[in-house]
């Protein structure tokens, strides 16, 4: 029996690299279950440097094969790459960009598209384009006198606001604003993350998460589940994984009419579709007491932790996630 060779690279160095380790580990055990796969497992440091869990470091060549530092011979050539990181390299589009001059094959989104979702201001103007509903927003390209009244206006306006330092991910960056008063030093502490900061109107709705992934040729929304947080708090990066998370998940959204959860699982395929996402994408969804649908982000590579909603999703779809790994390797390396 033939196997293909995957490389599941990991880390990073971003304020997401530890989990990033922990989805890999998840994505590992799952595809060390597939006997038609020889799996290497990579950790990419701060310094731009791979290794194993040994220690030894190793390159991937221009000839797409991976090279150990101190050996000449090219014995382990790559069929796929799993490019398993939160935040940079991977959902920025940087490690992707690298992959595609190297002509090989990978899983998630392309780098065109990896930087258009991670980015939430230019995400918000697609999603707009589209036709898709999303929260109110502004957007704040430097930090002046002028920006932080603007801001000051909107929260007079909304009563409430999130500000997001635009290119970061799981809310790294992210602030809720109930004081007014806090607006100037939040400002400053957002633009410390990113050149860019989106401010938000902050919408009193249900949170919810669908799974949308290839299968079979066509793309599958699965049911929305929900993210439940405790009182007065907002699913931060604490939140979502801390030990001492109050949050709570349902993978599948209670109390939910067919015609809702039908509507949110036709916009999650039509943002798949019109922000021409691959594989999988984990998109994300506001519900509010008036039954308005807005969309609120959209990630290219979803959490895989053990508390983490994708792969949840996708096997309560009744799907297989390593049968999903390994048909999508398959299917990208013939």
């Amino acid at each position: 029996m033939s196997k293909f060779n995957v490389l599941l690279l990991c880390g990073g160095g971003s304020d997401e690299h530890d989990i990033s380790l922990i989805s890999a580990g998840y994505i590992q055990s799952r595809l060390e279950t597939q006997p038609e796969i020889s799996l290497k497992k990579l950790e990419l440091d701060a310094k731009g440097q791979y290794s194993d869990t040994e220690g030894n470091v190793f390159q991937i060549t221009h000839e797409g094969y991976l090279q150990h530092q101190t050996q000449n011979e090219l014995n382990w050539n790559i069929d796929f790459v799993i490019p398993c990181f939160h935040g940079f390299p991977g959902e920025t589009g940087d490690i992707q960009s690298f992959l595609t001059l190297l002509n090989l094959p990978y899983l998630g989104a392309s780098a065109e598209t990896s930087v258009c979702c991670f980015n939430k201001v230019t995400a918000k103007q697609w999603f707009t384009s589209l036709g898709i509903p999303n929260t109110p927003y502004l957007f704040l390209s430097e930090y002046t006198q002028a920006t932080i009244e603007t801001t000051e206006k909107a929260f007079d306006e909304w009563g409430s606001v999130f500000i997001k330092a635009s290119s970061q991910g799981s809310s790294v960056g992210c602030y809720k604003v109930e004081n007014k008063n806090d607006i100037e030093n939040t400002l400053a502490q957002a633009f410390q993350y990113s050149p860019y900061v989106l401010v938000e109107k902050t919408i009193l709705a249900r949170e919810l998460e669908v799974a949308v992934y290839e299968h079979n040729g066509e793309v599958v929304a699965s049911l929305p589940g929900e993210i439940i947080c405790d009182k007065n708090t907002f699913y931060d990066f604490d939140e979502k994984y801390s030990e001492n998370s109050k949050a709570r998940t349902d993978i599948e959204a209670k109390k939910l009419s067919k015609e809702i959860t039908d509507k949110i699982r036709l916009l999650a395929i039509k943002a798949f579709v019109g922000m021409k996402l691959k594989h999988l994408a984990r998109i994300d969804f506001f519900l509010t007491d008036k039954n308005d649908i807005l969309l609120n982000e959209i990630n290219t590579f979803p959490g895989m932790t053990p508390i983490s909603m994708f792969p949840k999703m996708l096997e309560n779809n009744g799907d297989n996630f390593a049968e999903f790994l390994l048909n999508t390797i398959k299917k990208e390396t013939r």
